[in-house]
């Protein structure tokens, strides 16, 4: 039951913090995010707090340790990986064009509106 109270505790602290940036209409614009800058930190400070924030929080812990993990490929290996993707984009285009072009020329000769 605490933890649906911290969540609702949360969510409030959002909303005032967007309630904050539409009360200082008049305000500079700084004034106006930083509202909501602090909503969301007070509000993730209080998510934190809570069993689903503790889970939410380790997982994106170890979420950035595995990208850490992950062997990325060179410049190298991406041009050539992204020179075959569009060599292929371009060959099935222009097959799906000839496919598409010899079935409208069958169904022509067929209706008889053929040349």
């Amino acid at each position: 039951m605490a933890d649906k109270i911290k969540l609702l505790v949360a969510f409030l602290l959002i909303v005032a913090g967007v309630v904050g940036y539409y009360a200082l209409q008049d305000s500079a614009a700084v004034l106006r995010v930083l509202s909501v800058l602090l909503g969301v930190m007070f509000a993730a400070g209080v998510f934190w707090t809570t069993e689903s924030g503790k889970r939410f929080f380790g997982f994106a812990t170890e979420s950035v340790a595995e990208a850490k993990r992950v062997v990325w490929p060179t410049r190298k290996e991406t041009m050539q990986t992204t020179g075959v993707v569009i060599l292929f984009a371009l060959l099935m285009a222009l097959f799906l064009w000839a496919v598409d072009a010899s079935l409208l020329l069958i169904v022509n000769k067929l209706m008889g509106r053929g040349e």
